[in-house]
């Protein structure tokens, strides 16, 4: 059952790599410059590294990129149960939080209640706590996380690069518009399910979706141009003009 979404996107994988041209994706960057060419095929998603070294190594790598598949697809299936109760079946987090809480209590009063029949000193019942580290630990890669999202913006805003100011401001317009279509937990679900299945589709097939990226780049770039010359050069135009009348 864990494993439906990966047999799912690797049928929708197969299918555009069969729709690709039989071509040589470097052979796109030929026109400009063809010694730069190979190694900025090589370059792109990352190929001069491993998939799993992109991915930092360890346990959690190799969550990502099914080494174990029963361990990743029980995470796969209970996010996705998760979700199921909060969003089909409209279930509310603090419902679930007391009723977890109460049935944690009931279940260590009938322990601590029946430890005499065993002869066990209510010391000896489970006791539930959290590691204070984690939750440090967490408000720390929440935060630095978040701390480098707020510079990369602003980095972008006062970087003077019209190109990439557009490219980052049509992607934020792009969220906006999907966000409008559902709610926060169905945009973190489609994240979580896009994080635990895209990696190792890409680990598979790398050759065919990096050509079909270099296609796309190529078309972006054929599409860039005209905008360019129809109308980013008739910006910087204008500003080289005003400074000369300055």
């Amino acid at each position: 059952m864990g494993t439906m979404p990966e047999n799912i996107l690797n049928n929708i994988v197969e299918s555009l790599a069969e729709s690709i041209p039989k071509q040589d994706a470097a052979a796109l960057f030929q026109e400009e410059n063809p010694r730069s060419a190979a190694p900025f095929y090589n370059r792109l998603l990352n190929r001069q590294k491993t998939v799993h070294h992109v991915l930092g190594g360890g346990k959690s790598a190799d969550v990502l990129l099914w080494r174990n598949k029963k361990i990743s697809g029980s995470v796969l299936a209970s996010a996705t149960a998760i979700w199921v109760l909060f969003e089909w079946l409209n279930y509310h987090f603090l419902t679930l939080l007391f009723i977890a809480l109460v049935l944690v209590m009931l279940a260590q009063f009938v322990w601590s209640s029946a430890s005499g029949f065993f002869s066990r000193s209510s010391s000896q019942v489970p006791r539930l706590k959290l590691p204070e580290e984690l939750f440090v630990n967490v408000g720390m890669v929440a935060g630095s996380e978040v701390n480098k999202a707020l510079g990369f913006l602003q980095d972008v805003a006062l970087s003077r690069d019209l190109k990439q100011f557009l490219v980052v401001v049509a992607s934020l317009w792009a969220a906006a518009i999907i966000g409008s279509w559902c709610n926060f937990l169905t945009v973190l679900y489609v994240g979580f399910v896009a994080v635990h299945t895209l990696p190792v589709l890409y680990e598979r097939y790398e050759d065919q979706v990096d050509s079909f990226a270099c296609q796309l780049l190529g078309q972006f770039r054929n599409h860039y141009q005209k905008l360019d010359a129809g109308i980013f050069s008739k910006i910087a135009e204008a500003k080289l003009n005003a400074k000369k009348h300055e």
